[in-house]
């Protein structure tokens, strides 16, 4: 990350003695919690103005903690909408200067190469969001990515792991300040509706309910039930890749692009060889 990212190292020491890893419970997806501020509530002409972002890890012991933190005050895109209203409950000027804000450009884009290069050490495919009400951030975030033309975005297109439904089937509430203090944690109504702080706390209620979630004897799974999902993804896996075989078969290449391409160069210089 560049010195317009704020990231805060709660620490990154590897999982080499934990039984479990991010790509085994999550299903290949790398989990990162995300909050956002906006100027409003429309993805596409709304401004975003400020971007929080947390990752987890596995201890040694095999809880799930926070781990590394990032975060920014965003500059309005140009021609951005500011909703007033937006504004005076969140309190903020987005131009004050005292923000230190950054450009959507100057922030995401290096956020986005880092949390891929997590994602990938890791051992997993792609990032998935999770949030407070999560398809809200999801939306500011994909639509910040469009505006960018980032084409190596890393989340997931479209799903989500909303912590609004999470915690409402584990702990029975989905309001962020009584899920947190019915799960034991501590919090601090001065610095909610902050990005920074709302992401961390929703960080820290993520693992206890992933842990809470596993301490009750929901995982890992019974072996019948791991059999039956390698199963499972393994006709997905075969599945997919017959499809792109089907498309690659009723759509080949253009014969003139073929005849350019590095393989057509490469058999013809075989084929002279031989002959």
């Amino acid at each position: 990350m560049d010195s317009s990212c704020n990231q805060n190292t709660a620490g990154t020491a590897e999982m080499s003695g934990s039984s479990m890893t991010l790509a085994e419970r999550f299903r290949g997806f790398y989990p990162v919690i995300v909050d956002v501020e906006t100027a409003g509530f429309r993805p596409e002409t709304d401004a975003l103005i400020e971007v929080a972002a947390c990752t987890v890890k596995f201890t040694d012991s095999g809880d799930l903690v926070r781990d590394e933190s990032y975060h920014a005050n965003i500059l309005p895109f140009p021609g951005a909408n500011l909703e007033k209203s937006n504004l005076d409950f969140l309190g903020v000027d987005p131009y004050d200067p005292e923000r230190n804000a950054v450009s959507e450009e100057s922030f995401l884009r290096p956020l986005f190469k880092t949390l891929s290069k997590k994602a990938r050490a890791a051992g997993c495919t792609r990032c998935i969001l999770v949030g407070q009400n999560g398809s809200f951030d999801h939306g500011f975030i994909m639509a910040a990515a469009e505006r960018l033309n980032a084409k190596r975005c890393p989340f997931h297109p479209f799903s989500v792991i909303d912590l609004a439904t999470l915690s409402m089937v584990l702990i029975g509430q989905s309001v962020l300040r009584v899920a947190v203090e019915t799960s034991g944690l501590e919090f601090d109504g001065k610095r909610a509706h902050g990005a920074e702080y709302d992401a961390e706390i929703e960080t820290d209620l993520f693992c206890r309910l992933i842990n809470r979630y596993r301490d009750l004897g929901g995982w890992p799974l019974p072996p019948d039930m791991q059999k039956r999902a390698r199963i499972s993804n393994e006709m997905k896996k075969q599945s997919f890749s017959h499809r792109k075989e089907e498309d690659v078969q009723k759509n080949p290449p253009p014969e003139s692009n073929f005849e350019n391409s590095p393989f057509a160069i490469l058999k013809t210089l075989v084929h002279s060889e031989h002959n």
